[in-house]
């Protein structure tokens, strides 16, 4: 097999070789550099276990950050941390009573698409 036979089957061209309408085609149905930005921000939040795990964890109820850290087996601080980024993304919601704030799902969307995606990997619901 010669070597650039072997690059095609690998997934690469062996020329440099631009198809002008195609391209052009395909940029034109770019959405805007800061849409792509913020969207790749959002998936970064649900990009980390602790986050989805707290999701998961708050799907039907509402916890206090206490709850949840001591269900998740993290530490209080860390807990905020990770909640304060699932608000950032609208993802959570909470609500303070005296000394205690209760965090619920705010948008389901963020908690379908973990569990879509999870589905896709796994072959089951993420619960």
């Amino acid at each position: 097999m010669k070597d650039e036979e072997r690059k095609v089957s690998k997934g690469l061209c062996e020329v440099d070789c631009v198809d002008g309408p195609r391209a052009q085609q395909a940029l034109a149905g770019l959405p805007p550099e800061e849409q792509s930005r913020s969207l790749a921000d959002a998936m970064k939040v649900l990009a980390h276990p602790g986050r989805l795990r707290a999701l998961w964890a708050l799907e039907g109820r509402e916890l206090c950050v206490c709850d949840l850290a001591h269900v998740l087996g993290i530490s209080f601080s860390g807990m905020s941390q990770q909640l304060k980024e699932l608000r950032r993304i609208g993802a959570v919601d909470f609500r303070s009573q005296g000394k205690l704030a209760y965090y619920r799902i705010a948008d389901p969307f963020w908690l379908e698409l973990a569990g879509t995606v999870s589905e896709k990997l796994h072959g089951v619901p993420s619960n």
